[in-house]
């Protein structure tokens, strides 16, 4: 499957899944246990389906070339107040409230839309790389820093 076809799949199942996030995070409020799991697991196997070479490492958390994606639980896609990041790591928090968490360096296909923030904890002075879908740069930044962004027309990552 094309990266476009990824992206327009993700978008679409991501429309749908805030267009039901009032049902979702009723029901996975309502019923955090056995419910709350089932519905997390469903959208952790929706994932790993959509995005080949990755697989599932916890119960919210996938491996994806560079790093790891947490997703968010059903219906809680708030955005984190100060996106937390580990020393020596680039992370994003799309729209979805998808924690994306990159440690190695490469160019990496992204699928995060919204707009979001980003922690540039890498090395000072290391640069971040953020690419349109035909692969010409759309933006960088410079560690260490953070911010806001636009994810949606984000196609492909260079964390340093």
């Amino acid at each position: 499957m094309s990266t476009t076809s990824r992206r327009v799949l993700a978008t679409l199942a991501s429309a749908a899944i805030l267009a039901a996030s009032p049902v979702l995070a009723g029901a996975a409020t309502a019923a955090s246990g056995p419910a709350g799991t089932a519905l997390l697991q469903q959208q952790v196997n929706g994932y790993v389906a959509a995005h080949p070479g990755t697989h599932q490492i916890s119960a919210n958390k996938v491996a994806i070339p560079g790093g790891s994606v947490t997703l968010a639980a059903p219906g809680n896609s708030e955005a984190s107040a100060a996106l937390a990041c580990a020393n020596g790591h680039l992370c994003i928090q799309d729209g979805t409230g998808d924690v994306y968490d990159y440690y190695y360096c490469g160019y990496y296909s992204f699928d995060g839309i919204g707009d979001g923030t980003f922690n540039n904890n890498q090395t000072s002075g290391t640069t971040a790389r953020f690419y349109n879908s035909n692969g010409s740069l759309r933006w960088y930044n410079t560690a260490k820093d953070t911010g806001t962004a636009s994810w949606t027309p984000v196609y492909y990552i260079r964390p340093c």
